[in-house]
């Protein structure tokens, strides 16, 4: 037997979901039976598997161990390899500056290679463990929320992530996501020449098999909208390349590296929509992208983020180097 008391990360779920996510391996069809039999009750009565928790309810659950784990299956959160680069935090949320090279969460990008790499070698256990190590979450006193990514970024792509210290910002976070209340800008490096700006408008499909996508100028059969904005910022004359900064109107997978693509302008270092073996011999074997910065308009509690814009550091992002004549602080970093 074990009980729970509901905490205000617990609060407003039904009965069931927190049941899932209290417990391990229990097969639907387990969960409704024990709640059907009175073997899951609800502050000592019969309970539903819908109804909504409230915090300082009781939840007792008189079901096998099994379902429970055990102490052994703590992660140890000394033993960290990736070290936080901390853009933003207060009690709700956490911005986070991910490098290239490191995975959001394990065998993240469809990818089952990509699983390969340790655990604690994800952004997610990173942060999750400097969280704990501060204090601020205790694994323990935690039934069903853990610290959660509201957004992701491919491996070989570094910015802003998202992190979520609680379940009304995660709802909040993910709320504005959704319609389109989260603004970012990327900065990217691509082959060619651009001028001015320009609103690019296509049709996306994805091969999950293969974690690629396609681009077509007409709708075709299980395709999506999209839409790329893009402003060229400045020009390598000698190594034809031009930085852009990138507002994604739609946030489909690869989107701006297959877009740019598509129309011919191939990010520097791109690998998967594009070959250039000269890129390696300037030091680039990965696409030259950067989540770079993030605005919201949110509603309720977290209003108080609405001024702000935040935005890395120029030193985190390599390709900026090669635009000598561009002032970071001056032509993006400005609100």
């Amino acid at each position: 037997m074990r009980n729970f008391t509901v905490n205000q990360n617990d609060a407003g779920q039904r009965l069931d979901k927190f049941v899932t996510k209290a417990t391990e391996g229990m097969p639907k069809s387990l969960l409704y039976k024990f709640i059907r039999t009175k073997r899951i009750k609800l502050n000592g009565k019969k309970a539903h598997e819908n109804d909504i928790l409230s915090a300082g309810d009781l939840i007792e659950m008189y079901i096998p161990d099994e379902f429970f784990g055990s102490a052994d299956d703590t992660p140890d959160y000394s033993k960290v390899k990736v070290k936080p680069d901390i853009v933003y935090e207060d009690e709700n949320i956490l911005l986070c500056n991910k490098k290239p090279g490191i995975l959001v969460h394990l065998g993240d990008e469809g990818d089952k290679n990509l699983a390969n790499a340790a655990e604690r070698e994800t952004l997610i256990f990173a942060l999750t463990a400097y969280l704990v190590n501060k204090g601020e979450y205790e694994p323990e006193n935690e039934a069903s929320f853990a610290p959660a990514l509201c957004n992701r970024i491919d491996r070989n792509t570094g910015g802003i992530v998202i992190l979520a210290k609680n379940a009304a910002t995660l709802r909040g976070v993910n709320e504005a996501i959704r319609e389109n209340r989260v603004h970012k800008k990327y900065l990217c490096a691509v082959h060619g020449k651009l001028d001015g700006s320009r609103t690019l408008t296509a049709y996306h499909t994805k091969d999950h098999r293969t974690n690629t996508v396609k681009i077509f100028d007409r709708q075709v059969p299980g395709s999506r909208e999209i839409i790329t904005k893009y402003k060229a910022l400045a020009y390598n004359k000698k190594q034809d390349l031009t930085l852009c900064e990138i507002d994604l109107i739609t946030g489909r997978t690869h989107q701006i590296r297959a877009h740019m693509a598509h129309i011919g302008h191939p990010l520097l270092g791109e690998g998967k929509y594009a070959r250039n073996a000269e890129d390696r011999k300037i030091g680039f074997s990965s696409q030259a992208l950067y989540s770079s910065s993030i605005e919201f308009e949110f509603d309720g509690e977290l209003e108080y983020l609405n001024s702000k814009k935040f935005t890395v550091r120029e030193d985190c992002i390599d390709f900026l180097r090669l635009f000598p004549d561009f002032s970071f602080k001056r032509d993006f970093g400005k609100r």
